[in-house]
Order: C-alpha cells, then sequence, then structure tokens
C-alpha cells in the first residue's frame, strides 16, 4: 500500500492546504495527515483535528500537542518526546516528523507532498530514517504542489495577520468554526432586538433573531412544555447555519439560558435537555440592563416581570461562574461598548 504524507501547522486549515491534501490524496493509497505547531498560535489542537475530522475523514489524521505526546508515552512505554518549536531547524522538524510517522503509526512514508522549497530536503531526511530504522533500502519522493501559490495565493500567516480579509480562502467549516458568537439575554423590553440588529449593521454581519418570539406569535401565545425544547433547539440550528455566511462575528438575540428562564416561568420545570443547552457557550455574552422605560408591545408582561428575568439571569450566571457584561445606557451607547469589548471601530 503506498503511503503518502503531508504535514502543516493549519493555523488555520486553508483551502491551500486543502488542495494540497487533495492532490496527495489522489497519488497514494493510504494518506497520513501531520499536524503540529508550538506555540499554537491561537488555534488549538482539538480544533485543528475536528478541521482535518470534517474535512478529510478517510485519511489517516495525527494532531499531536505536549498533551498527546505524554498520553502516547504512558499508554506505550516509549520514550517522552515533547514538541520542536516552529522555530527548529528542519533537522529537527524532520526527524520528529518521521519518528511520529514510525513510531506513534507504525508506518513507513512512500510519498511526501509540500507546497514548500523544502521539499525535497525533507524527502531525503525521511529516506534516511526510514533506511535506517526499516531495515532496508527504502527512497522517500517528493511531489511538489503549486510551489509558488498560483493557484491559491493564501498563507497561514497571510490569514492570521488579517482574518476579515480571508475568508475567501477558508472552506465553510472551517470559516464557520471561527465565527465569535455573541449571545444577549436581558429581561422583556430591555433592547436585545434591536440592539442585536443594530451591532450587526456597525460590525458588517449578521444577527440571528429569536425564534421563541416568532413561535409564541405563529401561536398566539398558546405553547406547551415540549415547545421550550424545540425552541432551544431550533435557536442553536440557526445560530450554527448563520456562521456559513457571518463575518467575524455572529450576534444571537438569545440563547437557549432564555429559553430556561421561560420554561421555568411559563411551566414551573425545565426538560433537562434545555437545562443542558442553557450552559451552551459563547465568545462573549451580553447582559441587557432594564434601564429605560418599559415599552409594552402586546405580547409582554410588565416591568416588575422584566427586573425578575434580569435578576434571573444574574443569579444563574453568577452561580455558573460565567462571565459577562452589562450594556447600560441607550442603543449608541450600548453599541460603543460592545465595540470596546471585541475590539472594533
Amino acid at each position: 500500500m503506498l503511503t503518502g504524507l503531508v504535514v502543516g501547522k493549519f493555523c488555520p486549515l486553508h483551502l491551500g492546504h486543502e488542495r494540497l491534501i487533495e492532490f496527495a490524496r489522489a497519488r497514494c493509497d493510504r494518506l497520513v495527515i501531520l499536524s503540529y505547531t508550538n506555540p499554537e498560535l491561537g488555534y488549538p489542537t482539538g480544533l485543528r483535528a475536528r478541521w482535518l475530522e470534517a474535512r478529510f475523514p478517510d485519511a489517516v489524521r495525527l494532531v499531536l500537542d505536549d498533551e498527546v505526546l505524554a498520553e502516547f508515552a504512558a499508554r506505550t512505554g516509549a520514550a517522552l518526546r515533547r514538541l520542536p518549536p516552529n522555530d527548529a531547524p528542519d533537522a529537527v522538524q524532520r526527524d520528529f516528523s518521521a519518528w511520529a510517522c514510525h513510531t506513534m503509526l507504525g508506518l513507513v512514508i512512500d510519498r511526501v507532498f509540500t507546497s514548500e522549497s523544502y521539499g525535497d530536503g525533507f524527502a531525503a531526511a525521511l529516506t534516511r530514517y526510514f533506511c535506517g530504522h526499516a531495515g532496508t533500502t527504502h527512497i522517500v519522493e517528493h511531489w511538489p504542489y503549486d510551489p509558488d501559490r498560483h493557484l491559491t495565493p493564501v498563507s497561514g500567516s497571510a490569514i492570521r495577520d488579517d482574518p476579515p480579509g480571508a475568508q475567501a480562502f477558508l472552506s465553510d467549516d472551517v470559516r464557520s468554526s471561527l465565527v465569535g458568537r455573541v449571545g444577549l439575554v436581558g429581561g422583556e423590553s430591555s433592547g436585545k432586538t434591536v440592539l442585536a440588529r443594530a451591532l450587526a449593521e456597525r460590525f458588517g454581519t449578521l444577527w440571528v433573531p429569536e425564534y421563541g418570539r416568532e413561535l409564541w406569535e405563529q401561536r398566539d401565545g398558546d405553547l406547551v412544555l415540549s415547545d421550550m425544547l424545540a425552541i432551544a433547539t431550533e435557536q442553536i440550528a440557526r445560530e450554527d447555519a448563520a456562521t456559513r455566511a457571518a463575518g467575524q462575528w455572529l450576534f444571537c438575540d438569545t440563547t437557549p439560558l432564555v429559553t430556561a428562564f421561560y420554561s421555568d416561568a411559563m411551566f414551573g420545570e425545565t426538560d433537562p435537555r434545555v437545562a443542558v443547552m442553557a450552559q451552551r457557550r459563547y465568545d462573549h455574552l451580553l447582559l441587557c440592563a432594564p434601564d429605560f422605560a418599559f415599552v409594552q408591545d402586546g405580547t409582554r408582561r410588565d416591568a416588575e416581570f422584566r427586573m425578575r428575568q434580569h435578576d434571573w439571569y444574574r443569579e444563574r450566571l453568577a452561580e455558573a461562574g460565567r462571565p459577562y457584561a452589562l450594556l447600560t445606557g441607550s442603543v449608541e451607547q450600548r453599541c460603543d461598548q460592545v465595540v470596546r469589548l471585541l475590539g472594533g471601530k
């Protein structure tokens, strides 16, 4: 079986990487994708592993960090190795890659695929390694792909330097995972919807309306307990769908925590599945303060109920140790607070 190898940091995994991997996959029987980076450059091991699993499920994927290496050493009795720093000499990087394939995977590489000028030297180093460890002559071939980057003019460093400007060079799976999610919670008539819409416009991105309100209006307020699970599930699904078209940030008019509140307030109980969803993490959580006059739109309760909601959210967030930003003042003032928080303009 002809075994190929592609090595990369994949910080992040971009279309240049993907086309190299597709090129390699078509020219070997079994493809190994090895990824490691020290430091992580803002893209954790687990995230890179999920990208590779989603995009190349049929490949042998090995995404390493020091924790994975320590676990391997403890499980197998192999000598403990550490990730080489990104600025380590080529010889160190090549030896580590060969060791990972041979010792951790039990594989000998036949072809290495790169888009880099160092590809021939890498293949020569792998040849020496496997000749020495396989006990027989074994030549590793280098197959270059688009070394001048004419087909996909992008690099990981260029994307890290300008994430918003490089969105076109990321697959939907990767790009959506990098969208920062901003969740808004707050009592009735606390300006969540107006603020979510204003923030989306300010940042040139999308916002996700509150599905619970939509269903409430469709049913003329006649909801049952089982609707709470449907609301939370649909809200999350709409968030996930919106990340595929959003910019750097996605503003969510509500979160499943709000659904949990209404479940408790309306029915005196919460489905355990909704309770789990209520712990859903956001990159930033915003609590809208009830610091302006209550506005009755025909579907809301009253100012006292709004305050009860506000206090409930604060208590639950404090109990869970979840950080949040309390937004106060006018819509413009709140927008400015969020801009400062997110580092926008």
